[in-house]
């Protein structure tokens, strides 16, 4: 009976160590996306985009493809996500944004893989011609949706429905989706790479 005894408080003892180590691992990561969400960086951070405050929840929506397959938002969670929303004829400046994401994000080296890219079309009047110029942009989601869809996700974002189709800002999600930073046209991608390179470093989500 002993014997049994002993092997009941030893299962019990596994189980508190387990917790423990548990808890130590838990524990940082609860305190990081506390001090993130309550604001706090770290002394003399400089951000070179225009930072949320607050922070704005982005919306779960259903989007789609551009061969026309069901996708949601929130499938962006999970990640550091820049978005970009533009016309599917994507002129120049549009073509310059997507670039300067791209650069930004090989930048980020071996830090890559934490961060996304997004383009959302905001019409599908020249989809066919949009396909054959993001050939050189590969890795890149492109997603697009009816036009009440994406007027209400760009009114989340802080976008007014009359400068929706003029809006040339790339903006950056956290992995929880939450919006928290703007850059207009003509931010500087060396600033917008060291902001998200800061972030990586002394982020312990996504």
């Amino acid at each position: 009976m002993s014997a049994v005894i002993h092997d009941k408080k030893g299962s019990t003892s596994g189980k508190k160590i387990l917790l423990y180590v548990m808890a130590l691992f838990a524990i940082p990561v609860a305190a990081a996306v506390f001090l993130y969400l309550t604001g706090w960086r770290p002394t003399g951070a400089e951000n070179h985009g225009q930072l949320i405050q607050p922070v704005r929840q982005i919306e779960d929506r259903v989007l789609q493809t551009l061969d026309g397959k069901s996708v949601r938002f929130g499938e962006l969670r999970g990640k550091w996500t820049m978005v970009y929303f533009g016309s599917s004829s994507c002129a120049a400046k549009c073509l310059k944004n997507l670039y300067e994401m791209r650069q930004v994000h090989t930048g980020l080296g071996k830090e890559s893989d934490r961060v996304q890219r997004v383009l959302i079309v905001t019409d599908s009047n020249t989809v066919a011609a949009l396909e054959k110029k993001l050939s050189n942009y590969p890795g890149m989601r492109v997603w697009t949706g009816e036009q009440t869809v994406l007027s209400a996700l760009a009114q989340n974002f802080g976008i007014a429905p009359e400068k929706f189709l003029q809006n040339e800002a790339i903006y950056l999600i956290d992995p929880m989706g939450n919006l928290m930073m703007r850059y207009p046209q003509g931010s500087d991608p060396i600033g917008m790479r060291k902001d998200l390179t800061r972030l990586l470093k002394y982020s312990w989500v996504g």
